[in-house]
């Protein structure tokens, strides 16, 4: 029964937020790690983040029913209470919210409850059904654990945290439309207006290629303002011209599923690598830009 519980968080969306919430802590430590507030910060983040999944679990029952790839979900499947599960999901938010407010920072808890907000009532309950926006939408919850990150050091909202905002919520796009060609009849038979099913699959490769370069453009920003070093420069880059040659590549696929799992995979493998590279990135001492 536990194990079902777990899965519920679904644990991979978790291990995808634990990452990004690493980069944005290194990113502003500046090679001078808190461990404590490190495991604080993670923890009350993964907390939130998974009461958020569970909730989308209760919401999208019907959806997940008609899709292959979630129809065992255990609330599909009956196999546990949807009031067990909404208990389930207040229990963790209730706990990972005191744990930033409490022994973090306001900045951090803000966007833990702006992150959880936005997933639940603007993703899951609207725009995951109705607009072809949704993608766009579910990003900005996707960016808000590493600004709680970058938030729980600097104890501030600067450029570099804005900067790492944009760029993490313009990365979800292709990353997910990814995930959408390659289970294109999932979305199709669930009547999710995700891009490739609502337009086109040509029509969302270029427009994952427009966000590919929009990515790289935002986040080198972090350079030029002067918040990371050459290591940085040469790293990124070079991960984002890979993805810019699958980007390319991808309009002569013989067979769009194979390649957008490849492509899918990859932008995983891209913003770990990302991530945990900001803990050699950082440029010393970093500049003083706040915003607010």
């Amino acid at each position: 029964m536990l194990k079902k519980y777990i899965f519920l968080t679904k644990p991979g969306i978790l291990f995808g937020n634990f990452v990004t919430t690493l980069g944005g802590f290194f990113l502003a430590a500046q090679g001078s790690v808190d461990i404590l507030l490190l495991l604080l910060t993670l923890l009350g983040t993964t907390l939130v983040v998974a009461s958020g999944c569970v909730v989308n679990n209760f919401i999208d029952q019907d959806i997940d029913d008609k899709m292959e790839r979630t129809q065992n979900r255990a609330l599909v499947k009956k196999t546990i209470e949807p009031q067990a599960a909404l208990i389930f999901a207040t229990i963790l938010g209730i706990s990972g919210l005191s744990l930033l407010w409490f022994f973090v920072n306001a900045y951090a808890t803000g966007f833990a409850v702006l992150g959880f907000i936005v997933y639940v009532c603007l993703y899951s309950l609207w725009s995951k059904r109705t607009s072809i926006h949704q993608t766009v939408i579910g990003s900005i919850s996707g960016a808000c654990p590493p600004v709680i990150g970058y938030t729980a050091v600097a104890h501030e909202f600067d450029v570099a945290a804005l900067l790492v905002f944009l760029a993490y919520a313009i990365w979800q796009m292709p990353h997910s439309w990814g995930i959408a060609i390659y289970r294109f009849d999932d979305y199709k038979r669930a009547g999710i207006p995700i891009l490739p099913v609502a337009r086109s699959i040509f029509r969302t490769k270029v427009e994952s290629l427009i966000y590919v370069v929009l990515f790289a453009a935002v986040l080198n920003g972090l350079y030029c303002f002067g918040y990371t070093n050459v290591f940085f420069l040469i790293t990124f880059n070079a991960l984002c011209a890979y993805w810019l040659y699958l980007s390319i590549i991808g309009f002569k696929a013989e067979n769009d599923q194979v390649w957008a799992k490849r492509y899918f995979l990859y932008s995983v493998i891209l913003i770990t690598a990302l991530s945990i590279s900001f803990s050699f990135s950082y440029q010393s001492p970093a500049p003083h830009l706040p915003i607010f």
